[in-house]
């Protein structure tokens, strides 16, 4: 072991300032370039964003294939539904104004009541 050290030093002893100085500058951007990847994994801030970031993209996608999905189900039952009923009241309007007027006195009651 002692050789290979002697050797070493001898090596170091035989490059020139030019080679010294290349060395040192390599290693300067080898830590510079390490200061800032450890630089970015403590950014806290931007971290959180990153993540907020990702979390809205995931939520938005869900939603939209939620709506997605749902419109699939139901375009035409939800409006033929509304139609039939629209189309009962037409025809026989009396149940729904007495269906209106007792929801009406329900809602004045509850208003007056407080």
């Amino acid at each position: 072991m002692a050789e290979k050290q002697q050797t070493t030093t001898e090596q170091q002893e035989t490059r020139s300032p030019e080679e010294i100085r290349r060395d040192i500058e390599e290693t300067r951007e080898e830590m510079g370039a390490t200061v800032e990847a450890l630089a970015g994994k403590t950014d806290v801030k931007s971290q959180a964003k990153e993540r907020l970031s990702s979390v809205k993209g995931t939520a938005q996608q869900k939603t939209d294939e939620f709506v997605s999905k749902a419109k699939q189900a139901s375009p035409d039952g939800t409006s033929a539904g509304a139609q039939q009923v629209a189309a009962k009241a037409q025809q026989n309007p009396l149940p729904f104004a007495v269906a209106g007027a007792l929801l009406a006195g329900f809602i004045v009651g509850r208003l007056t009541s407080r």
